[in-house]
């Protein structure tokens, strides 16, 4: 089932587009932000680290629930992370796992896909197919899963009990492993399923093509996918991951958020941030440039049980 909300509260995006002073700068703050985690940046690029840090932090500071970002830019050494290790429930976007479970596992046996393995795989990611998901995931097993999350270094991730794929746990160290496999070549997935993931990212629905690449300019390449649950604890799961190669950049980014009043709110969190990235990263494009997602969000609801 798909559900579709629009994105009709604009106050918060306006607020934030107009800039927030980072705590730091702002003087005294709440004992609980004190607290909390805080985004960290590195990066070989002079500068940088402390624009993104101030930048991703004004983006958030608005905002409630939970929210968990990377990012790295291959091309100039830079890292963001907060709360790296907290885990979410993975929603759609552990689809990216299981396609990856199934070319390693096709790749062990020197094979390619099956027509009917290739058809679920499209519908799986270009259109967040659930139906597709499932029949892949028990296709695979929960063992397989464990054997790919084992040889790609996802070492946190945890796979849905009970054919709840959409239940698995993830967390912004592994999805961030797993955009690095995806998208530079390594002895996990050859260069032909990489270039696999990669083009069936890219061409995501244009209904499900928000979040991480809102604010990415035309000249970079973006590949995405997003995902979304709601459940009587922590509210809504909101999460998108993708990567973006162009404009003398090669970067992923990751941003999963749960404890979100409605699905829009989420959305509306992660492109807050996906905009902070995007222009610090290529700061000259023109505003024109960039991409601006559609005002009424898809994305598969994912079953799950109460709780």
């Amino acid at each position: 089932m798909t559900r579709r909300i629009s994105l009709r509260a604009r106050v918060l995006p306006a607020v934030v587009a107009a800039g927030i002073l980072v705590p730091a700068v702002a003087g005294a703050a709440p004992a609980s932000a004190a607290t909390a985690p805080q985004v960290s940046c590195t990066s070989g690029k002079a500068g940088l680290a402390a624009k993104l840090q101030k930048d991703i932090t004004a983006a958030l500071a608005t905002r409630t629930g939970t929210v968990a970002i990377g990012l790295r830019d291959r091309t100039t050494n830079t890292t963001c992370t907060l709360r790296a290790t907290t885990s979410y429930d993975s929603a759609s976007v552990v689809k990216v796992t299981v396609l990856a479970a199934l070319l390693w596992d096709a790749k062990k046996t020197n094979r390619y896909l099956t027509s009917r393995e290739s058809t679920l795989a499209t519908a799986m990611i270009t259109k967040s197919d659930n139906a597709a998901t499932t029949a892949l995931w028990n296709q695979l097993g929960v063992a397989k899963v464990k054997g790919f999350l084992t040889a790609a270094g996802m070492t946190r991730t945890v796979p849905g009990s009970g054919g709840y794929w959409g239940l698995t746990q993830i967390n912004v160290t592994d999805e961030q492993r797993l955009l690095s496999l995806v998208s530079a070549k390594n002895s996990v997935l050859s260069d032909n399923a990489r270039a696999y993931i990669l083009k069936l990212m890219k061409n995501v629905v244009s209904s499900q093509k928000w979040g991480t690449p809102a604010g990415a300019p035309s000249a970079v390449s973006v590949h995405v996918k997003n995902g979304w649950l709601q459940r009587a604890t922590r509210g809504w799961r909101v999460h998108s991951i993708g990567t973006f190669q162009g404009g003398g950049h090669d970067y992923t980014v990751s941003v999963l958020t749960d404890g979100n009043s409605t699905m829009n709110y989420g959305v509306t969190t992660i492109q807050a941030v996906a905009k902070a990235i995007h222009r610090d990263l290529t700061p000259t494009a023109p505003a024109a440039s960039r991409y601006t997602p559609t005002a009424t969000p898809q994305e598969a609801y994912v079953a799950a049980p109460r709780g």
